[in-house]
């Protein structure tokens, strides 16, 4: 089964994160009733990362990487592991509401920490609307939504033991 990775690394992660307990059984939720569910045509939800889809890719984290590059002109980036092996770092549902012919539907986001190469020249691309760099401090103070909250929260808690 395709959606076996995933789900097998939402139990991780869960179990990593037992107050997101109820986040996670969305996502498993969703990821097992829907056979369709990396695909763009898949309705009741979305994932995206950065901004992208899975367009059928089960593979999140290639995903996660393919769309980095496409909408930061970057292309080497180190992904950091989760705290117990690989795990995405963050999990995000939040309802788009309908546009054009899309119908109102819920985004999925798994997101993964990735850190881009010493000196990397970064370009807006097609895709993006703005690609530039700022401090974890700066992050904090300039994103209001929680789960942008949680997310530098999350980042800052990986990232300390690097600092010694």
């Amino acid at each position: 089964m395709k959606r076996g990775a995933l789900l097998g690394e939402l139990e991780r992660y869960k179990a990593h994160f037992p107050d997101e307990a109820a986040r996670v059984l969305r996502f498993a939720n969703f990821v097992g009733a829907h056979p369709d569910c990396f695909s763009r045509r898949c309705h009741p939800g979305r994932w995206l990362q950065l901004g992208g889809h899975a367009d059928g890719d089960p593979d999140v984290l290639r995903v996660a990487l393919r769309e980095a590059r496409e909408e930061s002109g970057m292309h080497d980036f180190e992904v950091v592991p989760g705290w117990n092996g690989l795990l995405p770092l963050d999990l995000d549902v939040h309802r788009i509401p309908a546009r054009g012919a899309e119908p109102e539907h819920d985004h999925y986001d798994v997101r993964f920490l990735l850190v881009a190469a010493k000196d990397p020249v970064i370009r807006v691309s097609d895709e993006s609307h703005d690609v530039r760099w700022f401090t974890l401090g700066d992050a904090a103070e300039l994103v209001a939504e929680e789960s942008l909250r949680r997310l530098v929260r999350k980042t800052r808690a990986r990232l300390a033991p690097r600092a010694t």
